[in-house]
């Protein structure tokens, strides 16, 4: 239904509406979308094409799509996955073009949440808007997916803390700090490393060395999903900070790149990785004895969740969202002796959004 009243709205128009202020204050974005979905009860969309958008490239991403294709293909519901390689501008224009070409739902993983609230308002008033992986909280989404980033960011800091309880050097790599979701979790990884309390509010300087609890966190490197950037980092730091004892890579691929450059360095098992998310080397590196542990998010969950979220939106049903409007997908942890029966639920996960893909 909504895709033939955007039929009839010219591009140009709504290239016009995006130029301008948004008169819908939030509140009112949430409540026009609530209104919308309750309408649908009685005329359902069958078949909605919904989207979900990633905030760059990985092997992460790639799992994640998995789990949309699969819904889809089990919802009988049409599903485009976008990645944004570009950065911010490249997302912005993704879910510009997904709003003009009618799209009945997106699902997407922000980039910057505070700078792409005029967009996010653009999503909410044209279709449903949800977040995955990292929220929006300020943004007008009817449902966030995802964990606790602060949450999994302590049981990172943790699992480094048991497998360096003597201390020393530590550093941080991460893709940006911009998101939402890297924020909590590297300062969920600083609390649970130097074994704080609690405080999601907390926040230490991206750029300040912090000497607490007999470890020293040399910085937080950034990359902004470069991955020869990032691989440089590591590089590098290796080089200034001859003592380095642990390195923690806070996005799928900066863990994964610590595992290549530490083996191209001989130093395998001598700098020890607290890794997070699920890439391939990583987990052979737990296997192995090579790398602590991994905390994981379920990214096929996201995937297959967002589109069950928003194909039940189509359908005028919003029973799926709980009352604070986080649908909870906690995180775990990963080490040798569940590493082999995880990777196997991970393939085949992988190999269902494929068939899916194929059809």
């Amino acid at each position: 239904m909504k895709n033939r009243i955007l039929s009839l709205v010219s591009l140009s128009a709504l290239v016009a509406a995006m130029a301008t202020t948004h008169v819908f204050a939030n509140g009112d974005l949430v409540a026009d979308q609530k209104a919308r979905i309750a309408a649908l009860k009685d005329h359902p969309d069958t078949k909605p094409h919904l989207a979900f958008v990633s905030n760059g490239v990985a092997d992460f991403w790639t799992i994640a799509k998995a789990g949309a294709l699969a819904a889809g293909r089990e919802l009988g519901c049409q599903v485009t996955v976008e990645f944004p390689g570009g950065g911010l501008g490249d997302q912005k224009r993704m879910l510009e073009d997904l709003v003009t070409k009618g799209i009945d739902g997106i699902s997407v993983s922000p980039i910057d949440p505070t700078n792409q609230l005029e967009v996010m308002q653009l999503v909410a008033e044209r279709s449903f808007l949800i977040t995955n992986d990292s929220d929006a909280p300020s943004a007008p989404r009817l449902c966030y997916i995802g964990m606790d980033n602060y949450i999994a960011g302590r049981m990172c800091g943790e699992l480094a803390r048991a497998g360096l309880p003597q201390g020393g050097e530590v550093a941080i790599f991460i893709g940006r700090l911009e998101q939402d979701n890297a924020k909590r979790r590297r300062q969920g990884f600083i609390d649970g490393l130097l074994g704080r309390s609690s405080d999601p509010t907390r926040y230490d300087e991206p750029a300040t060395v912090i000497n607490e609890a007999g470890y020293t966190i040399v910085g937080t490197w950034t990359d902004s999903f470069d991955r020869a950037k990032a691989k440089a980092n590591i590089e590098d730091v290796m080089i200034k900070h001859p003592k380095l004892a642990l390195v923690t890579g806070l996005f799928e691929y900066n863990s994964t790149l610590a595992v290549e450059v530490f083996k191209q360095a001989g130093k395998t098992g001598k700098i020890k990785i607290a890794a997070f998310d699920e890439g391939a080397d990583v987990l052979v590196g737990i296997r192995d004895g090579i790398v602590l542990g991994t905390v994981v998010q379920d990214p096929y969950g996201y995937g297959f969740e967002s589109i069950k979220v928003l194909h039940a939106f189509n359908q005028g049903n919003m029973s799926m969202v709980p009352a604070n409007g986080v649908l909870s997908i906690p995180a775990r942890v990963i080490k040798k002796d569940n590493v082999d029966s995880f990777w196997a639920d991970l393939k085949a996960k992988l190999k269902a959004g494929k068939e899916a893909s194929a059809k």
